[in-house]
């Protein structure tokens, strides 16, 4: 996966996509330092040095408005979204793990850096799911997690999903009969995001092995929630979504 941008990264990131979606070009060096009130160019440049060596961006330093954001199609309503079989690290090399992918709604698909992960009930059916279920992953800061929040976390002995208790500070498991992990500081956790929505098939359609986008064919089941909702998912068993 890719690293988390930081908050200033990401806004930096938001504001460039939505100056894109108005003017059809990328917002200048200055342009982006005045609307956050960095006064130094080179300050946003280091910025968007940043952005660009963890993969969010591509550049042409020797032009003012020579940025790219990758993966963004104006043109397209959906997002291709990586999918896994396991919590990728952040330093895995995303496409030689990714074996397909899904697209989805943009609105759905999260921030940059979002990612499925294909789940079976037996890491994850403590939490509400079940085999096969595609869980969305949206990386997010220590300081976004919230109470009840489902996170997909790197820990000394693998990754795991785990539900945040933020009034007895543990983590709760995803497998069954597994121990709570208490959590001295959510800043020390390896999180690699927070599950927002989960895709669950239902009836005929292509299988798990299946590579590619999903078929316009394949159906899956709606909570009783909003969709809405899905954008702030905890992975209970009656909310959910794409």
């Amino acid at each position: 996966m890719l690293p988390p941008p930081t908050e200033i990264e990401r806004r930096i990131l938001d504001y460039m996509e939505s100056y894109l979606r108005r003017h059809t070009y990328q917002p200048s060096v200055r342009e982006i330092g005045a609307r956050f009130g960095i006064k130094s160019t080179k300050t946003v440049s280091e910025h968007l040095k940043a952005l660009a060596a963890k993969g969010y961006l591509e550049r042409d330093p020797s032009r003012s408005r020579g940025a790219r954001i990758v993966g963004l199609d104006l043109n397209a309503e959906t997002l291709s979204v990586p999918c896994y079989t396991r919590i990728p690290h952040r330093r895995d090399v995303r496409e030689k793990e990714s074996a397909q992918s899904y697209a989805i709604d943009r609105r759905l698909a999260g921030r940059a850096g979002s990612f499925f992960v294909r789940v079976s009930a037996s890491e994850a059916g403590a939490l509400g799911y079940e085999d096969g279920d595609l869980l969305l992953v949206q990386p997010l800061l220590a300081h976004e997690i919230r109470d009840g929040d489902v996170l997909a976390v790197h820990l000394a002995d693998g990754a795991g999903f785990y539900r945040y208790d933020g009034s007895a500070d543990v983590l709760h498991s995803g497998a069954a009969d597994a121990p709570a992990i208490p959590v001295v500081r959510l800043e020390e956790l390896a999180v690699a995001g927070r599950v927002t929505a989960f895709l669950r098939r239902v009836g005929e359609g292509p299988g798990p092995e299946t590579s590619g986008d999903a078929s316009p064919g394949r159906r899956w089941r709606r909570g009783s929630r909003r969709v809405a909702d899905a954008r702030e998912g905890r992975g209970r068993r009656d909310r959910q979504h794409r």
